[in-house]
């Protein structure tokens, strides 16, 4: 089977990551989550009040601030899956909540931010074979990936979709907030002068608001088996 890497670029909720990381264990690809990296900055910030008088993140603090911090992706305690280590501690059980939700678009806004982590995300797809999800995948990090998709769904559903994710997880948040939340990193993601979120000329659409993600994952596969010269059964 020919190597190829895999862009997958969308809104947030969409279920990128779902889809990303089950292709990449399909496959028996490298699975890389570049919206845990910035959360990870994200919660860097949070950690060491990097943050103004009004509760805003402070970016150049936060730039001032970037040689104190490391990132990579190390084994988690489920086989085949990595969890993003911020100055070697993972912290993949605290990137997830509204709080570092509320300041991770900003954080990815900063033109420094993305210049650090889009280098080190370009050197992990040198040799192929990676499935990597973000807001600026097909269009900055990997241009000439062979397969790029771009999924999207209306802000309702992402709302009903992420809230259980949170509740899930015991936390207790309302519709109101998240709706809020995702409709402002919509807004941040798609203005920012550096790399801002849109569909690159080449990739594939998904509006999933009338899809599984079952049945989105099945005719992305089926378009990776196309890709990568395998008989589409």
């Amino acid at each position: 089977m020919t190597k190829i890497n895999i862009a997958i670029d969308g809104y947030s909720s969409t279920g990128k990551s779902t889809v990303a990381r089950r292709l990449a264990k399909e496959l028996g690809y490298l699975y890389v989550d570049t919206g845990a990296m910035y959360r990870a900055v994200a919660l860097f910030a949070l950690r060491n009040n990097l943050l103004d008088e009004e509760g805003e993140l402070d970016g150049p603090a936060l730039v001032d601030a970037l040689p104190q911090i490391s990132l990579r992706f190390v084994p988690s305690d489920k086989p085949g899956v990595f969890e993003i280590a911020l100055n070697g501690e993972s912290v993949e059980q605290h990137i997830r909540n509204l709080e570092v939700s509320s300041i991770v678009s900003p954080v990815a806004a900063i033109g420094e931010v993305r210049e650090l982590l889009v280098r080190q995300q370009q050197q992990m797809g040198v040799e192929k074979g990676v499935v990597m999800d973000g807001r600026d995948i097909g269009t900055v990090v990997f241009p000439d990936a062979e397969l790029k998709i771009f999924m999207t769904a209306s802000a309702e559903k992402r709302t009903r979709r992420r809230l259980e994710e949170l509740q899930g997880k015991g936390q207790e948040v309302t519709y109101e907030e998240v709706y809020n939340n995702i409709v402002e990193r919509d807004r941040i993601d798609s203005s920012r002068a550096v790399g801002p979120l849109r569909k690159a000329e080449d990739a594939l659409a998904y509006d999933n608001d009338n899809l599984t993600l079952e049945e989105q994952y099945q005719l992305i596969y089926q378009e990776v088996l196309r890709r990568t010269e395998v008989e589409v059964k």
